[in-house]
């Protein structure tokens, strides 16, 4: 299995031929390419940092064969023109993409102030390996070997990703949602997310394009 890091959240996880790519929102500048070259997509949430709604349409516009997996609130709006080719997911759903299983966990985005309106937010384990909680800190009920960890951001806390990564306990451990951060601060991350600092696994930093063998 291989996985991609792309800028922010957007990740592309591949065994074989087969593959997903996961939130490819605004903060990515590769985003609409990335799209076009994707069979399967896969959203968590609807903030523009997470799906860049005019790239996809415009993709599953051009491509029938596109697939875009998402909760209600992302692919709604778009399933009177393309009914066949979004599927709404919530928790507890389980799919494949190509030989790839999917499961679906989670319900909820992270509070960012009681002021705002809360929003939906699944997060996906691929591969029964590789988990991607979108904009959540909230652990899945199940083992997780690669988890992906967001960093920055509103509604983001050190202590809570800290948290985070002690209920799962992955193997391996990766940055993700890093836009917010300067150098500085993804390395003041990476101290905290240590066994330096206050867990036992080292926080992966990749850069955007680089592809890492799971």
């Amino acid at each position: 299995m291989r996985l991609t890091k792309h800028a922010h959240s957007c990740v592309e996880i591949a065994d074989g031929d087969d593959r997903v790519l996961i939130d490819p929102g605004v903060f990515t500048p590769n985003a609409a390419e990335l799209i076009d070259a994707a069979a399967t997509i896969l959203i968590t949430h609807e903030h523009p940092d997470h799906v860049h709604a005019e790239a996809v349409r415009a993709a599953l516009e051009e491509r029938p064969g596109l697939r875009v997996i998402g909760p209600e609130a992302v692919v709604g709006p778009w399933r009177p023109d393309f009914h066949a080719q979004v599927h709404a997911v919530a928790e507890g759903d389980i799919f494949t993409a190509g030989a790839l299983e999917v499961r679906v966990f989670g319900r909820d985005h992270a509070v960012i102030h009681r002021d705002l309106p809360t929003f939906a937010n699944v997060g996906y384990l691929v591969g029964g390996r590789v988990y991607h909680p979108g904009d959540s800190y909230a652990p899945p009920p199940t083992d997780v070997e690669v988890l992906l960890v967001p960093v920055s951001g509103p509604w983001t806390k050190v202590a809570d990703a800290v948290e985070l990564v002690r209920a799962v306990a992955p193997a391996r451990l990766l940055q993700i949602h890093e836009a917010m951060l300067s150098e500085i601060g993804l390395r003041s991350v990476g101290r905290f997310l240590s066994p330096e600092g206050l867990i036992d696994v080292a926080l992966e930093q990749l850069d955007a394009g680089e592809t890492v063998e799971l």
